[in-house]
């Protein structure tokens, strides 16, 4: 494994008028499932269908419809459990959560209280190389989705889509062991790659498939170690909860806001009112949605419809040893394996869809190092230029290996496998035969490079003298002669004879 410092935590100081505050964030995640189905209906949950396509008629709240447990759901959710180093509990139950929103047709949300699925886990934050955050997750506990509320199709009338009614979520609870903006961020980008990494959740942020509720508050300096050791959260202030972020971005400035805006408030006297807020990115502050419930204003009970959930164990392991192999386990692989650095091995596994183009890349050639140069600088230097991801690359994983492996094999230079790179990704084509068809394999000829250089030193009588005096020089002379080659030349064959020729 790689070897990782952690730190405790290191609060974001903010200095008031009057004194200096810590910043103590908590975070709940909802992931959406991926899963063709429903959690407890066979109603399907493809993204931008018809609105209200999507509804069975126990999502629509028909009278006598009962729901049933969509299995591979609570498969989702465990594995999710197990990549994310949490205790899975045997035995959970679905509660009632009872509110009223006009696109919540039941007039309750089907979600876990008491008995939660997946128990305590922990997510590792990378803070910077060699450094890492360990943020401890409370709960995982699957629910049902809400639908959606359209406000802006008529200036008279609100419309409501139900087809997210139902959709199987997993809400992600972390202990408020978060202490800045920059690492919220990090832990949300973190905890997206392992769900991807997982296949448990795609992580679309845009879509809605993966949203934020930011609880964010301010205590004096030593008040958070105080909790540490009591488990008090009155030490850490009154929260407020900023409702669905959807943007790291918006994540860091909402944060930032809210924690001026409580410190403004302390400092001239006032108190914090719990509630919840949402965030204004166009004016770039929070605003008060509504009083913060408690649990007991949801006035939660069993649901009657769904016994208690028991899984065997033999069943969890199975899952378990399913596991693909983990962004920081990949990571630590590629440090140990290719000699890669550890800012390298980072961008090949921030994303699953470019590790798995690295590792199809390796399929075709033995140098990790070269290849991670190429993949990372040229290739994802590239598609970022351009605005695309590797998904939509021209060049595929054999292709960029085949360029690499004329250049291991010696057959062209560096320099000219950037010519047929720029070929293959406009163009295509095989790298082997692009070389062969437009003559550009490297000229190894001993004697055809020292008729190139014995001409380049009879023409500059000048610079040789200075060459002789100052063998850095000498450089200019193998300039000269990749030149004059076309730049096919064997670079070291020609820096061993001009550095021969000269004496030097």
């Amino acid at each position: 494994m790689l070897d990782l410092s952690f730190e405790p935590p290191k609060p974001k100081v903010i200095a008031g008028a009057k004194y200096d505050w810590e910043l103590v964030i908590g975070m709940e995640i909802h992931a959406q499932i991926s899963t063709e189905a429903k959690l407890f209906s066979g109603a399907s949950t493809k993204f931008g269908a018809e609105p209200n396509s999507n509804v069975a008629f126990v999502d629509a709240a028909m009278p006598g419809m009962l729901p049933v447990i969509n299995e591979y759901c609570i498969e989702q959710a465990v594995r999710t459990g197990l990549g994310l180093k949490a205790q899975i509990n045997l035995k959970s139950a679905f509660d009632r959560k009872n509110y009223f929103y006009p696109d919540l047709p039941q007039g309750y949300q089907i979600s876990q209280l008491y008995h939660p699925l997946v128990g305590e886990g922990e997510v590792i934050v990378d803070m910077e190389p060699g450094i890492a955050r360990k943020v401890r997750i409370e709960r995982i506990h699957v629910e049902q989705d809400a639908g959606k509320s359209i406000h802006d199709m008529d200036p008279a009338m609100s419309f409501v889509d139900l087809n997210r009614t139902g959709v199987a979520l997993m809400e992600i609870v972390s202990r408020p062991d978060i202490r800045g903006p920059e690492e919220a961020a990090a832990y949300v980008v973190k905890l997206r790659q392992i769900l991807r990494y997982l296949g448990t959740c795609d992580g679309n942020m845009q879509n809605g498939n993966l949203r934020a509720d930011v609880n964010v508050s301010v205590c004096r300096p030593g008040q958070y170690e105080k909790y540490q050791e009591t488990q008090d959260f009155s030490h850490l202030g009154t929260r407020c909860e900023i409702k669905n972020m959807n943007s790291m971005r918006f994540i860091q400035q909402a944060i930032e806001y809210e924690a001026r805006r409580q410190i403004a408030i302390l400092e001239n006297g006032g108190k914090i009112d719990q509630e919840t807020r949402l965030y204004d990115p166009d004016k770039g502050e929070t605003r008060s949605m509504r009083s913060k419930e408690e649990a007991h204003d949801y006035r939660y009970f069993p649901d009657p419809d769904l016994l208690p959930l028991e899984i065997e164990q033999a069943w969890v392991d199975d899952i378990k040893a399913s596991l693909p192999e983990l962004p920081d386990e990949k990571k630590a692989r590629f440090v140990t394996d290719f000699g890669l650095s550890e800012y390298d091995a980072g961008v090949l596994t921030a994303e699953v869809v470019n590790s798995a183009y690295f590792e199809d890349v390796l399929k075709g050639c033995d140098d990790g190092k070269l290849a991670a140069n190429w993949v990372i600088n040229e290739l994802f230097g590239r598609l970022k230029k351009e605005g695309h991801d590797i998904t939509e690359s021209p060049v595929s994983p054999a292709q960029l290996a085949g360029i690499i492996s004329l250049i291991k094999k010696g057959d062209i230079s560096g320099k000219i496998g950037k010519d047929v790179f720029e070929i293959v990704y406009t163009e295509g084509g095989d790298p082997a035969e692009i070389v062969e068809q437009k003559g550009l394999k490297q000229v190894t000829d001993t004697g055809a490079i020292e008729a190139a250089v014995d001409e380049v030193i009879a023409a500059n009588p000048a610079q040789v003298e200075k060459a002789k005096q100052n063998p850095k020089l000498a450089g200019w002379f193998v300039g000269q002669v990749m030149k004059s080659t076309g730049g096919k030349a064997n670079p070291q064959a020609v820096n061993d004879i001009v550095t021969a020729k000269l004496g030097l």
